[in-house]
């Protein structure tokens, strides 16, 4: 029993060693290759265009809503007691948003921005999964994230090559020692 014990345990050793050296690791920095996707220009105006207008004007909105009920409110003369009771139900939700715009705009620009950006970084995983598969990586890992990992390649080069990108000069994957 001992003896088949110890037999089981070599041949796990066995395999998992096998298994480790049969692993090919490659790298990529995913921000790097969607920041050089031709869709990116047009994203950017796009959320430019919803932060200036859309945002402000909705802002500009509140701002007035918040006035007008305020006034309807403060004119006691004219207005009804169950109008009156309504809007002073309402203000402090409209002073709420108001006060804290700037964190309310970020979380909706940062949803548009999601919202543009999906189908950019769904392209860029993809590439990198066909990547992957044609030259045999068996982990492709974002290099941003390990300070000390096993040897690997950079994949920026065959990734923005298959989405057909052209790579600037510079890149920070081109330079030596990345």
């Amino acid at each position: 029993m001992k003896k088949l014990k110890l037999f089981l345990l070599a041949a796990a050793l066995i395999t998992a060693g096998s298994t480790i050296a049969q692993s090919k690791f490659a790298y990529i920095r995913i921000d790097d290759m969607v920041s050089l996707m031709p869709e990116i220009p047009k994203i950017d105006s796009l959320l430019k265009i919803y932060q200036t207008d859309s945002l402000a004007e909705e802002y500009g909105s509140l701002v007035q809503l918040y006035q007008f009920k305020d006034s309807v409110y403060r004119d006691s003369l004219k207005t009804k007691p169950a109008v009156r009771k309504q809007i002073e139900g309402e203000l402090p939700g409209l002073i709420y948003q108001i006060q804290n715009w700037q964190s309310i705009s970020q979380q909706a620009f940062e949803n548009k921005q999601g919202q543009l950006l999906q189908p950019v970084y769904k392209k860029v995983y993809d590439a990198i999964r066909a990547v992957a598969k044609e030259k045999g990586y068996t982990h492709v890992l974002s290099k941003d994230v390990f300070l000390v990992a096993p040897e690997g390649d950079d994949i920026l080069a065959p990734v923005a090559t298959k989405l057909k990108v052209k790579l600037p000069p510079q890149t920070p994957s081109n330079k030596a020692g990345n």
